[in-house]
């Protein structure tokens, strides 16, 4: 279904968010004889509904009577944040109630062409940042959208430029039309809430090597599964491997030829080098590659809360990594950090993370683990259990005490690290407010 075809339609929503604000003033602009005539919400909180959605008149309800009221509608869009393995958005199709996503709309809009999409468990939004920022240098038009902040829908009136789109798995899940090139970046367990599983996870991910639209593929050679992961596409082009764009301690090479020396790098860690790696593959796909890689790259600046150093005083660096939520993650960043003292927090909420490896990683670099809410006992535990002393793996209350504790007991010279190998949800509203707030804690001083 293309955003064009619901012209005249009843339309219900289901949630909040950036992509259902975006699609409400898209119709409002676009097509004012279409209706949304319900909204459904978890929480609805103190929205006002009609105002936001352009709909007076809608009919907002809440969970429970969500099927019931959405199912007089002709077509539902739901927010991201709903999982389609809900029992209700099930009881909608098997009623015949197409359920789509505003992200579907535009991709079938646009049927896919001069669309990089990127996803993968870690690095989709860095990949995608850098593949527009090197696509401009490369003097094309380019526009950045999707799940790093910017809904796709917006791009409508953008059909000749090239999109870069950051793709998360609750977008990918029932796409019906996939983009021209698909990059993934990496696959790790994660998310399992949503999807209901691991393995619902890793399906409704890969999902986008075989969509409809889908021309050429760009995964990751270090990765063996994914890069033979079963694909429909014409093309397969793979990153990490000697034969392409690779990284070494070098620093970025061309089928064995640097191409820009590990010094110039703009971002530190072997998996940024990677992430650099993923977007030139694609760009290589879509013909826009820079001639001069170390100029196309001046100026650009890492996302935050992504190895974002946020302080450095009194002979500590403070780098917030409050972006992971998974023990892979953390691993990555601590190997950002070769030869250095660490202090590591982790923890956040419990989706059963295994932290075993994560473990010896932080043992065998003789680190100090300070672990926090809901899952720092658990990585405590495992860190000791690994061979970290237990005057050396500690326990705080919170994220402040964390901080009082790294600060007390951080040897000169060390780097405080916050990468939680856990999501923010059981004590801040998101990844940022974890990591903003982390930030606050460490210019507060003593």
């Amino acid at each position: 279904m293309r955003f064009s075809e619901l012209d005249g339609a009843r339309v219900g929503v289901w949630g909040a968010g950036r992509e259902i604000s975006s699609f409400a003033e898209q119709l409002r602009r676009r097509q004012p004889a279409t209706r949304i005539v319900v909204a459904a919400f978890d929480e609805p909180g103190d929205l006002d509904v009609a105002a936001a959605l352009h709909a007076p008149g809608v009919e907002v309800v809440g969970a429970a009577e969500a099927a019931r009221a959405l199912a007089r509608c002709e077509v539902v869009v739901r927010s991201p944040g709903v999982s389609i393995h809900r029992p209700e958005v099930a009881e909608l199709r098997h009623a015949g109630v197409p359920v789509t996503t505003p992200t579907s709309l535009w991709l079938a809009e646009r049927g896919g062409r001069g669309v990089i999409g990127v996803t993968g468990t870690k690095g989709k939004s860095t990949t995608a940042a850098l593949a527009a920022h090197l696509a401009r240098a490369a003097g094309a038009e380019v526009e950045l959208a999707g799940n790093i902040g910017r809904p796709a829908l917006d791009l409508l009136d953008a059909a000749g430029a090239l999109a870069v789109v950051e793709l998360s798995s609750y977008q990918l899940a029932d796409l019906a039309m996939g983009p021209e090139y698909a990059v993934v970046t990496n696959l790790f367990a994660e998310h399992i809430d949503w999807h209901g599983s691991e393995r619902a996870y890793r399906e409704d991910k890969l999902r986008i090597l075989t969509l409809d639209g889908v021309r050429e593929v760009v995964l990751p050679a270090r990765q063996e599964d994914l890069a033979a992961a079963a694909t429909t596409a014409a093309a397969r082009r793979l990153f990490g491997a000697p034969e392409g764009w690779d990284a070494s301690d070098e620093g970025v090479l061309l089928s064995g030829s640097l191409r820009l020396p590990g010094s110039q790098l703009p971002l530190p860690g072997l998996h940024n080098a990677l992430n650099l790696c993923a977007a030139l593959t694609a760009l290589e796909a879509a013909g826009v590659v820079p001639d001069d890689l170390p100029s196309a790259l001046s100026g650009f600046h890492g996302l935050p809360h992504r190895l974002e150093t946020v302080l450095y005083r009194d002979g500590l660096t403070w780098v917030d990594d409050s972006i992971s939520t998974t023990p892979e993650s953390a691993l990555a960043a601590l190997a950002s950090f070769p030869g250095c003292e660490l202090v590591l927090l982790g923890g956040g909420q419990d989706r059963g993370q295994d932290y075993a490896a994560l473990a010896r990683e932080l043992a065998a670099r003789e680190a100090l683990v300070i672990g926090m809410p809901s899952t720092g006992t658990r990585l405590v535990e495992a860190a000791r259990a690994a061979g970290v002393r237990s005057n050396r793996a500690l326990v705080a209350e919170d994220l402040a005490g964390a901080v009082r504790t790294a600060r007390r007991l951080a040897p000169a010279g060390a780097v405080v690290l916050l990468s939680p190998a856990a999501p923010s949800y059981d004590r801040f509203r998101d990844f940022e407010e974890r990591g903003e707030r982390f930030a606050e804690l460490a210019r507060e001083g003593p």
